[in-house]
């Protein structure tokens, strides 16, 4: 176990000091012990070094707002150890680490293995809705709903204890670092870079997952040079919980087989030890592994420019969804109009240093309301929830409003932000 300051991970190791060192990185929600099952074999070979996110497990509440910024954590927590290279498989968020490891660190990393993972994860307004649905009602709708997002029907009905144990880990989690962790997520793109992952990759995905299932794991194995597939029959999301026997055996084969060793660090890999019968008593496990095209989205070459400053700033924003149907409605007559706000209100104004977005939130909020614009209060009211507003905070801003624009004026823009509100906060089932 370990004393953790702010610019480290907490972390634990298992097994035997002189091992290469493996890490198991973990999903958004969970903690180390998501791994428990696969520790009492990869320590036969490997010194497993497992982490908890930040503000996950007891750790410290030192939120993360990048997926970069957590695998530089990452770093310093080993560079503190005297662990330079290292074989790296995770789940999730755990898995985006891990790809970006192997993009930005690649001389640190010999191995990789991402489970349930996928180079984009949903869409950046669900995540972001997500951090709103938090912010309002705290974790207990998001725990209370992770068995049907981690679990097959069968097992978490045949499972109640690891049930139970998914929402109460959960719950007991940091909402702020929650938070933080889904705007992690909601910037993670890295479609466009697949091709440069060096590292001998391991795509491992169950079968019946619905939250980065089969199609995103062919797209990671389709970008990436030296990637397989492995697709699990029988499990959802949190496949190394739900099937530990296969995801173990599919571990060690991968990571006694597949260890770059281009630079003298001295730590080798073992031979593949004999697999345990105890560990495959269930049926057993044939990973399929397949090819299919990349999925890549153009790319724009050059520096970008205020107009592509100002498209991702209003995305982040007002949300792609929003943005996309704007556009889309563009003509030869309004297009020039699209570009105008974009590159000016989002790309000069919203990107000045001068106030955060938060209170960039306020101010807008405020003018639309002398204006009588109701429309684009809408969407704003749904802006400012994703840029930290509370619904009590926005109630204060139109009270303001009502002062200095006039109780008509604020009147309609309560019955506006209230619809909003009702429709950002409420947990979807």
């Amino acid at each position: 176990m370990s004393e953790t300051p702010s610019n480290t991970l907490q972390y634990r190791f298992d097994g035997p000091e002189e091992a290469p060192v493996l890490i198991l990185g973990p999903s958004l929600g969970t903690t180390w012990h998501m791994w428990d099952r696969q520790v009492p074999e990869l320590t036969q070979q490997w010194r497993v070094f497992r982490f908890d996110l930040p503000g996950h497990g007891g750790a410290p509440a030192h939120p993360v707002g990048s997926v970069g910024e957590l695998a530089a954590r990452l770093l310093a927590t080993l560079d503190a150890l005297g662990v330079q290279r290292f074989g790296y498989a995770g789940c999730a968020l755990g898995g985006a680490v891990g790809i970006e490891l192997a993009l930005r660190h690649p001389e640190r990393l010999a191995s990789l293995a991402v489970v349930a993972a996928s180079p984009r994860f949903g869409t950046a307004d669900e995540f972001r809705q997500r951090g709103v649905v938090v912010r309002t009602n705290g974790l207990d709708p998001i725990a209370r709903t992770a068995p049907d997002r981690w679990f097959t029907g069968g097992f978490a009905a045949a499972q109640p204890a690891i049930t139970e144990w998914a929402v109460q880990m959960v719950r007991t989690t940091d909402p702020g670092c929650y938070i933080a962790a889904c705007e992690a997520l909601a910037g993670f793109d890295v479609r466009p870079e697949l091709g440069r992952v060096g590292a001998p990759t391991l795509v491992l995905v169950g079968s019946e997952d619905q939250v980065t299932g089969p199609a995103e794991a062919r797209t990671l194995v389709a970008g990436i040079p030296d990637a397989r597939l492995a697709v699990v029959p029988g499990a959802s999301h949190l496949v190394p919980v739900e099937q530990p026997a296969a995801v173990t055996d599919l571990l060690v084969r991968h990571f006694s087989t597949a260890w770059q060793q281009p630079f003298d660090t001295g730590q080798t890999a073992l031979p593949a030890a004999p697999v345990n019968p105890a560990l495959t008593a269930a049926p057993p496990v044939v990973p399929v592994a397949e090819i299919a095209p990349a999925v890549v989205p153009p790319h724009p070459f050059g520096p970008p420019d205020r107009y592509e400053t100002g498209l991702k700033i209003r995305r982040e924003v007002l949300g792609d969804a929003h943005v996309d149907r704007a556009l889309s409605q563009a003509d030869e007559f309004s297009g020039d109009f699209q570009e105008f706000i974009t590159r000016y209100a989002w790309g000069e104004i919203w990107d000045r240093p001068g106030l955060d977005r938060r209170t960039r939130s306020c101010v807008t909020l405020t003018a639309l309301v002398a204006g009588g614009h109701l429309e684009e209060l809408a969407f704003h009211t749904r802006a400012a929830l994703r840029n930290g507003l509370t619904p009590d905070e926005i109630r204060e801003v139109l009270m303001q409003a009502a002062v200095y624009c006039g109780v008509p004026a604020a009147n309609s823009a309560f019955k506006v932000a209230q619809q909003v509100i009702r429709e950002e906060t409420t947990p979807t089932q």
